[in-house]
């Protein structure tokens, strides 16, 4: 069945907001934002973030209800991501060296977001 376009324009609006919510998340937590929706022939990264010599690409998923959270977990396309991350590595060199980390923030209403740090060592 077919979204109509308002249903999509609301999509898209929520999960723009969501990845606001991250970012100023990540940013309280002392990271420093260096991309955000970056685009790749491969896919999307929704946000990196690095502290230190860690450099972390973040998925951001967020839903209606906070019990949708494991749903929101198997909705990640983790070999999309590996992808756009090292096609965003291969164009710059200068995060060669950095540690890399594979993060899933979850935005609900009335929750505060849930960073899982190292998400896709829980989806192997």
């Amino acid at each position: 069945m077919q979204r109509s376009k308002l249903e999509r324009k609301k999509s898209e609006y929520f999960g723009r907001l969501g990845e606001k919510i991250a970012e100023i998340f990540l940013r309280l937590k002392f990271y420093t934002i260096i991309g955000r929706r970056v685009k790749t022939n491969l896919g999307e990264i929704d946000i990196i973030a690095k502290r230190g010599k860690l450099l972390i690409f973040v998925e951001v998923k967020i839903r209606k209800n906070k019990s949708k959270m494991q749903e929101a977990l198997e909705a990640v396309n983790k070999e999309r991501i590996y992808r756009a991350a090292a096609l965003f590595l291969s164009q710059n060199p200068e995060y060669y060296d950095y540690n890399l980390r594979f993060d899933v923030i979850f935005i609900a209403p009335s929750i505060l977001p849930y960073h899982l740090a190292g998400a896709f060592d829980y989806l192997e």
